[in-house]
């Protein structure tokens, strides 16, 4: 989802609820839903997709070349899906973040 704007959209959360790895620009929504596949976050076991920052082609082949290069490592691929299949965008988990948020103002 190359957006150059997403305040929110939905798609992105779709396709982890699902295991469709997304690829998103670092946008809105769309950077507050997915979870950058980084060394850090594979080792976390927190990566959900893959996410870019500049609104360029360049900057979405760098991020399919990405996406191939995870896709070929069946064992790291199949992991990302789990995550991204485990993430909760219920509304329970929303209005919990929050009172969180309101918590400590």
């Amino acid at each position: 989802m190359p957006s150059r704007f997403e305040p929110c959209g939905l798609n992105q959360m779709y396709s982890q609820r699902y295991g469709t790895i997304p690829i998103v620009r670092k946008t809105g929504g769309l950077a507050d839903t997915v979870t950058d596949a980084l060394p850090e976050t594979l080792a976390k076991q927190t990566a959900s997709g893959i996410v870019f920052s500049e609104a360029s082609p360049g900057a979405l082949l760098e991020a399919i070349k990405r996406t191939l290069i995870l896709y070929n490592s069946a064992d790291t691929w199949k992991k990302m899906q789990v995550n991204a299949m485990k993430k909760d965008f219920s509304w329970q988990r929303s209005a919990e973040q929050y009172l969180a948020l309101y918590e400590n103002l």
